[in-house]
């Protein structure tokens, strides 16, 4: 289990390059496609590629939040430990971890993303919040709607009317989701106990961009709905 350690092994990978690997290899395949069929890329197609890319990596770690809720209650304690001794900061030394290829798809390795993302909410480390559900919610809820998403905007596979119907409400539960997410750490005065900097790029940067890439879909599925075509993608 990672702990700040080299694994052995000869072949291994940084997590956060590993994570980066994944997202392209999602998302290389639908750009690649949108190319070969329409000769062109699209700015819309290739937001949307990347971010259904994150999201579909993103749920499976938050299916592994639901099956290694138990081990990770036990490390985040362990991690608090490591961060009042003076270590490193958790999440760096996660992502700077070297994960054995071998294990590149292990639940036990990724859950370590959410023990470590405890020390700024420790509603991950507690199946009873809104935090902790919210997100296996999303890891189990949105997968099949986002790979469909992903396949209406680069093929137009199903007519758009269906495809804007089924984004505004993908891409709307997202805004709402993680708005009311934000809030909670002024109403629950979770912000007072983290620095200024922690706040900015652990929680609001990411749940930022699942707030405004969102927002985009929403408008991207209304034209789909109005408009009866793909005209906004650039497909014609």
């Amino acid at each position: 289990m990672i702990d700040g350690s080299e694994q052995p092994g000869r072949w291994n990978a940084p997590a956060a390059l590993l994570g980066v690997l994944a997202i392209m290899l999602l998302a290389v395949p639908g750009i690649g496609a949108r190319y070969a069929l329409y000769g062109g890329l699209d700015a819309f197609h290739f937001l949307f590629s990347l971010f259904f890319s994150v999201n579909l990596l993103i749920c499976y770690w938050e299916i592994c939040l639901y099956f290694r809720r138990d081990q990770i209650e036990q490390r985040a304690e362990y991690w608090r430990e490591w961060q009042r001794d003076g270590g490193r900061t958790p999440a760096l030394v996660f992502l700077t971890s070297r994960v054995p290829l071998g294990r590149a798809l292990s639940p036990t390795i990724w859950a370590e993303v959410w023990a470590t993302y405890s020390m700024y909410d420790s509603a991950y480390a507690d199946r009873n919040t809104y935090g902790f559900n919210i997100d296996i919610g999303n890891g189990f809820v949105t997968i099949a709607p986002t790979l469909m998403l992903y396949a209406a905007y680069t093929g137009g596979v199903i007519p758009a009317m269906a495809a804007g119907i089924l984004g505004v409400m993908l891409f709307w539960q997202w805004v709402y989701a993680s708005s009311l997410y934000l809030v909670s750490f002024f109403v629950g005065r979770k912000r007072p106990l983290l620095t200024a900097r922690d706040f900015t790029i652990y929680v609001l940067g990411p749940n930022a961009v699942w707030i405004l890439i969102p927002i985009i879909g929403v408008y991207v599925s209304i034209r789909l709905i109005l408009d009866g075509h793909y005209g906004v993608l650039g497909i014609d």
